[in-house]
């Protein structure tokens, strides 16, 4: 399933749920207690252990600003920022700690911590990197450096650090679920897969694996694998998102326009806003002829984002339908413009400049079809190239477009 026109599902699920369950192993030990308790030392332990942070907050501060060289009150400072997600003050402290007492146990795993949980995923790993070199088996900071490599998009370095850490967590299934995404996202099918059976020995009924490996399976071109596995993951949960329109894309792209059509309908009816659902529903609609019915969810879509170029298209090929030829040409030249390396709006517009007599600009969009159809053979080609015991030869004869 190409992920930019799926709309990038697995963020969707990554987001909903697995980054809270598994921020939910990272709780780290709070910075360590003062050496000599003072009573205010103790009074300010006792509202931090109470949750009255902007009281002990305060305390730390008086404490602070009378022993400006202890880096105590400054680590429980950051303690409190970070828990008050005033993550940009909880750095300040636990950096300012870290010059007066580098050595301090702790200091640095939860500095660490506060970057990641500021987003800033790139110090992160910067930060607790020598810390697991000094400390291999330690599962926080296994987990906090493969999900900021997650962060930043890093998947097969995230997938490094969490496959380790799902062995040592086996019963943990948002461990395993995020593992599965970086595998996915990274192109190892064969860990997302593994993961999978993982995932179903503790939850049968996890409808989020079935669709990963759906996903997985799609990648790897077995087509009915996948939808079988979508059709899965419907039965277990209808309601988990995007499911309906992940099995409806399947369906499209086999050309079953009925039955994609039904799932896309499910998907709007679980969420009245998902725009790409809208889109394949009013393209199926196209598809099969139904003008009337993909017109008004056409023009709802144009109100809502203007810069989809299959939206422009099928609002073109609405139009052209119904005999308003220069309406229609807008919408194909609106598509043209929003992609300009598919030969469908080019095509679309020789077939209608033809229509109108008008014999020079259609020639001339035809010349431009047949130009990005060359170029995609060409792509193809080297693709191919690539593969073992593959010997390509020749280019598609076809000038007119893949879809519509």
């Amino acid at each position: 399933m190409t992920r930019a026109q799926t709309g990038e599902i697995h963020v969707t699920f990554l987001n909903k749920h697995t980054m809270a369950l598994v921020l939910a192993l990272l709780a780290c030990s709070r910075a360590g207690v003062l050496a000599a308790q003072t009573g205010v030392a103790e009074q300010a332990m006792v509202l931090e252990r109470q949750g009255k942070l902007v009281e002990a907050e305060a305390a730390w501060k008086a404490i602070a600003k009378e022993n400006p060289s202890n880096a105590e009150p400054f680590a429980h400072l950051g303690f409190i920022e970070s828990k008050l997600e005033h993550y940009s003050e909880a750095i300040a402290s636990y950096r300012h700690a870290m010059v007066l007492n580098p050595g301090m146990p702790g200091l640095r795993l939860n500095l660490g911590l506060a970057y990641f949980k500021a987003s800033d995923y790139k110090q992160t790993i910067q930060d607790l990197e020598p810390l697991l070199k000094e400390q291999p088996d330690d599962q926080r900071l296994t987990i906090l450096i493969g999900m900021s490599h997650y962060g930043l998009g890093q998947f097969a370095a995230a997938a490094t650090y969490l496959k380790p850490a799902a062995e040592r967590d086996p019963q943990n299934l948002a461990l395993l679920l995020t593992l599965a995404h970086s595998c996915l996202l990274s192109n190892q099918y064969p860990c997302v897969l593994d993961a999978y059976h993982r995932i179903i020995a503790l939850n049968a009924e996890s409808a989020e694996a079935d669709m990963l490996v759906g996903e997985a399976l799609d990648e790897m071109k077995d087509t009915e694998g996948a939808i079988r596995e979508f059709r899965a993951a419907e039965a277990a949960n209808p309601k988990e998102p995007n499911v309906h329109f992940g099995l409806g894309y399947l369906l499209w792209m086999k050309n079953e326009y009925p039955d994609a059509a039904k799932e896309f309908q499910a998907e709007i009816d679980n969420d009245p806003q998902h725009f790409q659902a809208m889109l394949y529903l009013a393209d199926s609609y196209v598809q099969m002829n139904q003008m009337e019915n993909a017109k008004p969810l056409l023009e709802k879509l144009e109100k809502i984002n203007s810069e989809s170029a299959k939206e422009h298209l099928d609002l073109g090929i609405v139009y052209a339908d119904e005999g308003h030829k220069q309406t229609a040409l807008a919408e194909f030249q609106k598509a043209a413009r929003l992609a300009p390396n598919d030969a469908n709006p080019h095509w679309r517009m020789g077939r209608l400049y033809r229509a109108m007599g008008r014999e020079a600009e259609a020639k001339a969009e035809f010349l431009k079809t047949k130009a990005l159809n060359q170029a995609e053979d060409q792509k193809l080609l080297k693709i191919m190239a690539t593969l073992p015991n593959n010997k390509p030869s020749g280019g598609s004869s076809d000038n007119g477009p893949s879809n519509h």
